[in-house]
């Protein structure tokens, strides 16, 4: 992949990069001889993920990060900048996990909570980050979104609502910044094996009775996967894509 798909000294910022899909960015984006700012709102878990690229090789810093806070994601595309000198790639990684309720269960706070993190984050890094990536010359932000932005699910308004506006908005902030040379995508997983679908059971076997069968290739998907197919719509190899969502979901969706 790295001879395929290079990276080599491009600066990334990639946010929740201490959950497990985050850390396999970080290895992913590596390899590919990515500098990387590993941002994350837990700072010992940013460092851990930092050290994660340092071990294989690259430059990395660790950056404390509250995507809901304007100035807070301000602060971290400026010592992403400070770091390596510029921004190509934004990674809008970071996700708050789903609370499940329907409209009438579920508190204005929790629907306020959901939106601020999954929605509203991936804006305000945006809007901090594409002035650095315009200043550059151009660059590649891309989206973290969900197959159940595509396809509902019973008890999940407001993260599948979130979801969801998370492919409308890459759509138009492609077409608001093609001009200035920078792609915005959109990556959709599956069910991922991490810590976060398994905190909503009771065991593993629970974990894939579940979800496995969810999946026409019979199986939930593995953090190193999302983060091959970051890589890709990063790098140059996705040179004509923008706007667009890639479904990495094992047919979830195929159904």
């Amino acid at each position: 992949m790295p001879d395929a798909l290079p990276l080599a000294g491009r600066p990334v910022l990639l946010t929740g990069a201490g959950g497990d899909i985050g850390r396999a960015m970080m290895a992913a984006f590596a390899r590919a001889g990515a500098r990387i700012a590993a941002a994350d709102i837990d700072p010992a878990r940013a460092e851990a993920a930092a050290a994660v690229a340092r071990d294989l090789g690259v430059d990395a810093i660790a950056v404390p990060l509250d995507v809901t806070r304007s100035e807070s994601c301000r602060e971290a595309v400026a010592a992403a900048v400070a770091a390596f000198g510029s921004l190509r790639v934004l990674v809008n990684n970071a996700a708050a996990l789903a609370i499940r309720g329907t409209v009438v269960d579920l508190s204005e706070a929790d629907w306020h909570s959901q939106m601020a993190v999954n929605l509203t984050g991936p804006f305000l890094m945006a809007k901090h980050a594409i002035p650095a990536m315009r200043a550059g010359g151009g660059g590649v932000v891309v989206n973290l979104a969900s197959q159940l932005g595509h396809v509902g699910q019973a008890g999940l308004a407001a993260y599948g609502a979130a979801k969801a506006g998370i492919h409308n908005l890459t759509r138009i902030m492609a077409i608001d910044h093609a001009a200035d040379g920078i792609r915005v995508v959109s990556l959709s997983p599956g069910a991922i094996e991490g810590t976060r679908v398994r905190s909503r059971f009771p065991d593993d076997d629970a974990m894939r009775a579940y979800n496995d069968q969810r999946h026409i290739l019979g199986r939930m998907g593995r953090p190193d996967e999302i983060a091959s197919a970051a890589v890709f719509l990063a790098s140059d190899a996705a040179s004509f894509m923008t706007g667009a969502d890639l479904l990495v979901d094992g047919g979830y969706t195929a159904w």
